[in-house]
């Protein structure tokens, strides 16, 4: 195991200790949350912890089922005590960058409804300016991609279309939508870009997540790093 992996696994391993019997849990997508899935179903099998779990995409979803982790939706749960997800991108007041993975839209409506968002990463994801050397995944309508492709490029934005890993068309998110990946440089105040960029027509959501995370773990090479958010 790489010192990245060996990273992600003890960040994930610190964030389950906040889980709790009981729980009703967000389930994050990506390679750091998995890790956490795959502890939180090993409770459930080794120590009879009983947990319901609400997936951010079908990855996540699979792969709780996989490890019999008992799902459950926002419909019978529309409040969660914790969700634990991963992050492309964050600076030191836990302002995020997500939706590498493509799950971004319902990462954000899984994380607004938990009472508390831990987020787990690899030091490599740190940062001191969001957007630095990391695009902004933006997911858009696709009858609407000419239309917000113009308006990003307005604002100083580079979109490019995702595409899929074998280049056969277009990546097509669990919603059914588009993803624009965009180079803004170093972003010096994400709230206002956020707010611009919602306001577009066709904008379904952004992967930036400002002031929604309480807590991260950060793994380095030899250790976990905790970042609170202050306030």
């Amino acid at each position: 195991m790489s010192w990245r992996e060996s990273a992600k696994r003890r960040a994930a391993l610190e964030a389950v200790k906040h889980v709790e019997d009981g729980f009703v849990l967000g389930l994050g997508s990506g390679s750091t949350a998995a890790y956490a899935i795959r502890e939180i179903g090993k409770k459930i099998r080794e120590e009879s912890l009983t947990v319901l779990g609400v997936p951010t995409s079908y990855q996540a979803f699979l792969l709780a089922v996989e490890c019999g982790i008992p799902i459950t939706t926002l419909n019978e749960h529309p409040k969660l005590d914790l969700d634990i997800d991963g992050a492309d991108q964050l600076d030191g007041d836990l302002n995020l960058i997500k939706g590498g993975g493509g799950a971004l839209t319902r990462e954000k409506v899984v994380a607004a409804a938990a009472k508390e968002l831990i987020i787990v990463a690899d030091e490599t994801k740190l940062t001191g300016n969001l957007g630095r050397n990391q695009p902004l995944p933006v997911e858009v309508l696709p009858f609407a991609l000419p239309l917000v492709s113009l308006d990003i490029t307005a604002i100083g934005g580079k979109p490019v279309l995702r595409e899929k890993a074998d280049r056969s068309g277009p990546y097509i998110t669990d919603n059914g939508n588009f993803i624009l990946d965009v180079d803004f440089g170093a972003i010096d105040n994400p709230s206002m870009l956020e707010s611009r960029l919602k306001a577009f027509p066709g904008v379904v959501e952004t992967g930036l997540f400002i002031g929604m995370a309480h807590l991260a773990y950060v793994g380095t090479k030899k250790t976990v790093r905790t970042i609170r958010r202050e306030g």
